[in-house]
């Protein structure tokens, strides 16, 4: 039976887009991962992945890995988990939209 792989499918597509849709209304100019339940975020200018990371920590706290962990090319980016609930995503979007680095879209 593949009721749950697609359950699975369901789940992480409702947490990515409310995730992506949300830092998008923010002004963050990011991409939606295509199959994957993590999200790489681009850094905002002035900044480094670690420092970032450090920021949403200290000021929204909400967690991200810094790229540089990653390797090389990874640094210029955040990794964000699509493993929490729709619930908590959403906070963390509310958290970090109250530091007011980004200029939303009008």
């Amino acid at each position: 039976p593949q009721a749950c792989v697609r359950e699975n499918l369901d789940r992480y597509e409702a947490r990515r887009n409310l995730l992506i849709g949300g830092l998008r209304e923010l002004g963050w100019k990011v991409e939606a991962p295509g199959g994957s339940f993590f999200a790489w975020l681009p850094v905002p200018e002035g900044y480094t992945s670690q420092s970032f990371a450090d920021l949403l920590l200290d000021e929204a706290h909400v967690v991200v890995a810094p790229g540089i962990g990653f390797g090389e090319y990874g640094e210029g980016y955040v990794r964000a988990g699509l493993v929490s609930d729709e619930a908590r995503l959403a906070e963390a979007v509310k958290r970090i939209a109250g530091l007011k680095l980004f200029a939303p879209d009008r």
